[in-house]
């Protein structure tokens, strides 16, 4: 047997075979404050218990079977029972709409899907055009509702323990992410179960856990840090979690982090920025002493963000940066490196990074440029599911162009600029939205804004920033000008915005990307297309 190279036994059944079955793999958090465990062996169980559910469904290799659950014990072991049973394993945020279930169900092609009954409704206006869809899997339905709608209780209770992984060869197929959205429709990524070599290695090199730690990672595991850091990696090396089920309540976190004794923090900027902009809460108050280390993940973290947690919380918190596409951390800062504010990090080991121009030339330091990774590497994903020309134009000169923009210094360290559509070229300039944001969010009247370019007749693009000021603090004209005025003397005249609009929320993905696309859009008066991935 090759099961040593599954990504669910990694997760479960080698850690009872080195001792770890008694150790709590989870401790799961609901909203009310319940808490429950499961340990290793409880996962080894359930999992192969699911495992043969699906094989006994008639499931097949290469078949995909999609959690459409918010974070709970079922989506854990419906993602690596079917990782067992050598299923594509995919998954979809719980609060997607139609629209965007129908999308990505049909182009997976998915064979089964399992979810709850609140949820469930929005599968059944949509459910006649996935013509490949067999069954769905409710986790709070006492009986079958018919040969198609399943109890996953009933079906779970009549399922055995034991379960005899297939050899799993390192290029089997296994999880599938379907990109965020924020800048073009969402394709579907595919990975195999080599994966589990690189999540392994920067879970243990990069977020440092250590086999008596408390890990928490707040990403849903819709998203790829979900499951590769919020399941994988530290499951693989046998750190027990904490999965907290309710939504973003800074004094429920602070509370978590004291309570668990959380050692390490895994989380987004999005998440800390509103921390920062809580004002009300003593964070001296709460005992972190526990609390060796905090990441951030998901969009490039503000250098004010690092100084406030510098200042308030006391510890540095280290800038990790991957993609759905790499399945992996590529870039990070980290304990035992020194952090340049506002910097990536350096590359991880095995990773070659390079700043290159559209044909494939390498940049010299400090030349803006697309930022490209060296292929291949044992995460990288394999295609863009029914898309396969698009994920072959991706690949230039044995490189792949990550589509975002950056540039390298001569210490080795790399600054992100942004995505390359959303790099703003006015009067030939190029200014970053992302410098402009975090220029803004340094003044004290701002919570929360987002950059985007518009069309202008004279500049060619002209910088729009959409601003979330303080509660009760007016919009002013003396205000506009203190912004233009900041970001001038910060960055550049050119870097200031052309126009200033006041908004009540800044629209956001799941993964806390900025939604440009959607901006845009409405900027120009503009359909959005698919707006569901926004974080409501």
């Amino acid at each position: 047997m090759k099961a040593q190279n599954n990504i669910g036994y990694a997760c479960t059944g080698r850690q009872c075979k080195t001792g770890n079955s008694n150790k709590k793999a989870f401790r799961f958090i609901k909203a009310d404050n319940t808490t429950s465990d499961i340990s290793f062996a409880d996962l080894e169980k359930e999992t192969n218990q699911f495992a043969n559910l699906l094989k006994g469904l008639g499931f097949q290799e290469g078949d995909v079977f999609v959690t459409f659950l918010p974070k709970c014990r079922e989506q854990i072991v419906a993602f690596l029972g079917s990782l067992k049973n050598r299923n594509i394993s995919g998954t979809l945020f719980a609060n997607f709409g139609d629209e965007a279930v129908l999308d990505r169900l049909k182009d997976a092609r998915a064979r089964g899907i399992i979810t709850k009954k609140n949820i469930y409704k929005k599968l059944t206006s949509v459910w006649g055009e996935l013509t490949e869809l067999r069954y769905i899997i409710l986790i709070d339905l006492d009986e079958h509702l018919d040969d198609r709608v399943l109890s996953y209780v009933k079906l779970l209770s009549a399922c055995g323990p034991d379960f005899t992984i297939p050899d799993t060869e390192p290029d089997t197929p296994s999880v599938l992410h379907y990109t965020s959205g924020s800048t073009a429709k969402p394709k579907g990524v595919l990975h195999v179960h080599n994966s589990l070599i690189m999540q392994t290695d920067t879970t243990k090199k990069i977020l440092q856990l250590r086999e008596d730690d408390i890990f928490w990672c707040t990403a849903d595991p819709g998203w790829v840090t979900g499951t590769s850091y919020g399941i994988i990696g530290p499951c693989s090396l046998g750190v027990s979690q904490i999965c907290y089920e309710g939504g973003m309540n800074v004094k429920k976190w602070f509370e978590i982090l004291e309570q668990e004794q959380v050692t390490v923090w895994y989380t987004a900027p999005t998440a800390l920025r509103m921390i920062m902009q809580e004002s009300t809460i003593d964070f001296n108050k709460y005992d972190l002493s526990k609390l060796r280390s905090i990441f951030s993940v998901g969009e490039p973290l503000n250098p004010e963000i690092l100084h406030w947690s510098r200042t308030v919380l006391k510890r540095d918190i280290y800038d990790t940066y991957f993609q759905t596409e790499t399945g992996a951390i590529m870039v990070s800062n980290r304990p035992g490196y020194a952090i340049k504010p506002g910097s990536m990090g350096v590359p991880v080991d095995k990773i070659k990074c390079e700043i290159m121009d559209d044909e494939g030339n390498m940049l010299p330091y400090n030349k803006p440029g697309n930022l490209c990774i060296k292929a291949p590497w044992e995460s990288m994903f394999i295609t863009y599911l029914n898309k396969q020309q698009v994920y072959q134009e991706k690949f230039k000169s044995g490189f792949y162009y990550t589509g975002d923009q950056a540039y390298r210094t001569e210490d080795g360290y790399y600054w992100f600029i942004g995505r390359i559509d959303d790099i703003i070229n006015t009067a030939g300039h190029l200014v970053s939205p992302f410098e402009v944001e975090s220029a803004i969010l340094e003044m004290e009247q701002i919570i929360d804004v987002a950059v985007i370019a518009a069309p202008d007749p004279i500049l060619f693009e002209k910088v729009v920033a959409y601003v979330k000021l303080k509660s009760d603090l007016p919009s002013t004209n003396d205000l506009y000008l203190q912004i233009r005025l900041y970001v001038s003397k910060k960055l550049s005249p050119m870097c200031a915005p052309a126009e200033i609009i006041i908004v009540d929320k800044i629209p956001k993905n799941k993964s806390g990307k900025i939604m440009r696309r959607y901006l845009r859009a409405l900027y120009e008066g503009k359909d959005p297309g698919d707006i569901s991935t926004i974080d409501q």
